[in-house]
């Protein structure tokens, strides 16, 4: 594995239901899975191709009782969680699950000052390549934060993980920032809608027609509650709800029969999402 310190590197969906789950996303996503449990943990990996990306286990019973409910949250890797968890208390955020060995390296469970979960991961052991997968299919391929403030968010990140900013080609939007990790852009930064309830990462899986992945969404029990929507780069996105009820989306291609049956002209995601768009350009273009 090639390490990218800052960026993300391991994914977990902690889930109410852990088969159902196991199939959902194996129909979805077209993932394999493979066991990796131990005599402590129920551990699934989701596997694209013959990389390791993601994993499933069940959310813990404390965490339930804390009100958690089931949610994908990706891991930072960093050379010193324990440091690192230190140094987030400092600049305002929570630690709500101290640095502690795992199966996977030493983690931690955080937030940022804006209440945005995320984990940290320190000698990750999945032999994941998820640092050079961006662009492969059942990879994540972008990693968005929607903000109470995006300024401010930005800014916390990039004291703590020395994330840069990334202009587009039409120079910086202020709507939407788009942000590097060691020299690779890897997601966006925006102030979230009112309707959001809370800040929260949201995580894009790359998948193939996603015309035919949002049917197998429906078909599967989840709810596509947005999209599909066009992105620079002739890439079509959805946002969706599994069956459990967490939180992930889509990134994938579209067929001009299926475009064609669209009339609606593509503004209507820029008036949703205050005129911005997962790469951080708009697209009010109609569809052809």
């Amino acid at each position: 594995m090639v390490r990218r310190p800052g960026g993300f590197a391991w994914y977990e969906l902690m889930t109410t239901d852990v088969a159902a789950a196991r199939a959902f996303y194996s129909s979805v996503v077209g993932w394999d899975t493979r066991d990796a449990s131990t005599t402590e943990l129920t551990y699934t990996v989701f596997i694209a191709g013959n990389d390791p990306v993601s994993a499933l286990m069940a959310l813990p019973e404390e965490a339930t009782r804390m009100g958690a409910t089931p949610r994908w949250m990706g891991y930072v890797d960093v050379d010193n969680a324990d440091a690192t968890a230190e140094r987030i208390k400092r600049l305002g955020g929570a630690v709500h699950v101290p640095p502690t060995d795992s199966n996977i390296g030493r983690i931690s469970v955080v937030a940022d000052p804006q209440t945005a979960v995320l984990g940290l991961v320190e000698g990750l052991k999945t032999d994941s390549s998820q640092a050079g997968g961006l662009d492969q299919p059942g990879h994540v391929g972008w990693h968005e934060l929607l903000a109470a403030d995006w300024a401010k968010a930005f800014g916390f990140y990039a004291d703590l993980f020395g994330w840069q900013k990334v202009d587009t080609e039409s120079g910086p939007l202020d709507a939407y920032q788009l942000f590097s990790a060691g020299g690779q852009t890897i997601g966006g930064i925006f102030t979230k809608r009112p309707v959001e309830p809370i800040p929260y990462w949201l995580f894009y899986f790359n998948v193939g027609d996603i015309d035919a992945v949002t049917e197998r969404v429906r078909r599967g029990g989840g709810q596509v509650f947005e999209g599909p929507f066009a992105v620079p780069e002739g890439s079509w996105i959805v946002r969706c709800i599994d069956p459990q009820g967490a939180v992930f989306a889509l990134q994938g291609k579209r067929s001009r029969d299926a475009i064609a049956k669209d009339a609606a002209p593509e503004v209507g995601w820029s008036a949703e999402w205050n005129g911005i768009s997962s790469r951080g350009k708009l697209t009010t273009e109609p569809r052809k």
